[in-house]
């Protein structure tokens, strides 16, 4: 199989990579593990999508104070110049997505006057959403749009297995699908494959967010930096709280409903955001996390108070899960910090290009810079949206016409197939093990012991992988291979953002912002 451009996933940026390569004339085929919208990551988000209003500046300097001062100058300004165009283009011109509204819609000239939400970081309100659930919004469009458009192939229920190069060129990838593994040679080739959240016992991501994109690109060599900095949501429903709770999956409480004014008490009812930072609930979300974290271990429980709210009224989808979940919203929402986002990946300039030629990724799996140590909340649709095009018109003028197949060893696959258990097993390991050392708070000796167990779980793995071909074992390596970036690249930096390094005591052992490293694939 061949085509000008090779897109792997299907979230926002993997959709905007595919449109913005097709507007330019290429053969696009699109290679998701996805199935449904909901299996992708970008579904999932709630919040929005932040839009320069009228001040750019402002929200530029909100993305920077956010980042810990780490975010790289150039592209938050690429992404604040670039949010307006790009959201009125694809989502309100080609995909007519209808944000939420104030009053009749308009503003009385005919243009909408769209219902502008504020969340942790934000200055002002600068955020369109629909309700608390936009990416579902945005994604189901969106898909439903290029399966229709003409020089876009979808292909699902699909995994990129590895990247295939060509002395330090990358021409594709094999691709398992139907039980089948088959090369598809690319004359560019974009990863946009989401996060990492397999790698945690607990996070708000879609089951499937294995760190494929990163993993791939590692392997074959592409520079990965600022793995370190994973950032964990510091209100996703805890269900560890009721014990006939399935704790598998907690849902995300938007960062909306503390932006409409809901506190975070603990198990004593004391409200203790204002004591930890002037700008208490909205506070960015490393310091939130971090305080919740703490008031949680000290009191044994922290609840969202959203008594002040119309909860029902302003956030229904949020109201509904509670109620499937039997939250008592008079008594608060109980919640907890979970991982939540990678900030660092795939390194990238600012047309989405890697380090290895015709490799080009966009979204959650990639570093662009714009995040620095700590992402500002409702930018990662915005981000997704602007790499994803960018990276999409450059891989379609690098690739069309380019496709050619080159000498690939496919793998083997000789041995009996593994029982379902043994992914789940070796999940959990990995889970239990990046959870209790590689978490919101780490510490010098915790990163060593992770770094130890996760190379022995790579090493179990890998031996396994080399004569079975399976989702899930590919998908276990790539979680390891993640994993172990992220631990190499924690225990290299100092504190910043949401890496927070400290001493066995708790007390944080650097404040200093760290660069981004470049650990080995197999550390």
């Amino acid at each position: 199989m061949k085509a000008d451009v090779l897109v792997v996933g299907s979230g926002i940026a993997g959709c905007a990579a595919a449109l913005a390569a097709a507007r330019e004339g290429a053969d696009v085929l699109v290679v998701t593990k996805a199935t449904e919208p909901e299996d992708a990551a970008s579904d999932w988000a709630q919040g929005g999508i932040a839009v320069t209003q009228s001040a750019p500046e402002e929200f530029a300097a909100d993305i920077r104070r956010a980042s810990d001062g780490t975010a790289d100058p150039e592209a938050v300004e690429t992404l604040v110049s670039e949010s307006r165009a790009v959201v009125e283009d694809v989502l309100l011109g080609t995909l007519e997505v209808e944000f939420d509204a104030v009053g009749g819609g308009t503003d009385g000239t005919g243009a909408a006057d769209f219902d502008l939400a504020r969340e942790a970081g934000h200055s002002s309100r600068r955020i369109l959403h629909v309700d608390a659930s936009t990416g579902a919004h945005v994604l189901r469009p969106f898909l439903q749009h290029l399966s229709a458009r003409d020089g876009v192939r979808i292909v699902d229920d699909a995994t990129a297995l590895d990247l295939l190069t060509e002395e330090g060129t990358v021409r594709g990838a094999t691709v398992l699908a139907d039980g089948e593994v088959e090369p598809v040679f690319a004359g560019a080739t974009v990863l946009a494959t989401g996060g990492i959240g397999d790698c945690y016992a607990r996070s708000t991501n879609p089951a499937g967010a294995t760190g494929d994109g990163v993993a791939m690109a590692a392997l074959a060599g592409a520079t990965v930096s600022d793995m370190q900095y994973v950032q964990f949501h510091p209100t996703a429903y805890d269900p560890r709280t009721d014990p006939q709770a399935d704790d598998a999956q907690p849902f995300l409480v938007s960062e909306a409903v503390r932006g409409e004014g809901a506190a975070l008490r603990d198990a004593d009812g004391r409200r203790f955001m204002p004591d930890v930072h002037e700008d208490a609930e909205l506070a960015p979300r490393d310091v939130v996390a971090r305080a919740v974290s703490r008031a949680r271990d000290r009191t044994g429980r922290v609840v969202l108070d959203a008594s002040d709210l119309d909860f029902r009224e302003e956030f229904p989808d949020l109201a509904a899960l509670c109620d499937d979940r039997g939250v008592d919203l008079d008594a608060g929402i109980p919640v907890a910090p979970s991982e939540h986002f990678l900030c660092g990946g795939v390194a990238v300039d600012d047309r989405g290009r890697t380090s290895l030629s015709r490799l080009f990724a966009a979204g959650e799996c990639a570093r662009t810079g714009v995040h620095g140590a700590n992402r500002l909340a409702s930018t990662s649709l915005l981000e997704g949206l602007v790499w994803g095009v960018r990276a999409g018109e450059t891989a379609a003028e690098r690739g069309r016409g380019e496709a050619e197949a080159v000498e690939y060893a496919s793998p083997r696959d000789s041995d009996p197939a593994l029982p379902d258990a043994f992914a789940d097993t070796k999940f959990d390991r990995l889970g239990r093990t990046m959870d209790g050392f590689v978490g919101i708070e780490r510490t010098p000796d915790g990163l060593g012991t992770a770094r130890a167990r996760l190379r022995r779980l790579k090493g179990e793995v890998d031996a396994y992988a080399r004569t079975r071909v399976s989702r899930s074992i590919y998908e276990l390596r790539n979680a390891c291979v993640s994993s172990l970036l992220v631990a190499r690249a924690a225990a290299d930096a100092p504190s910043a953002g949401c890496h927070s390094l400290v001493d066995p005591d708790g007390s944080e052992e650097s404040d200093d912002a760290g660069q981004g490293v470049t650990p080995r694939a197999d550390d």
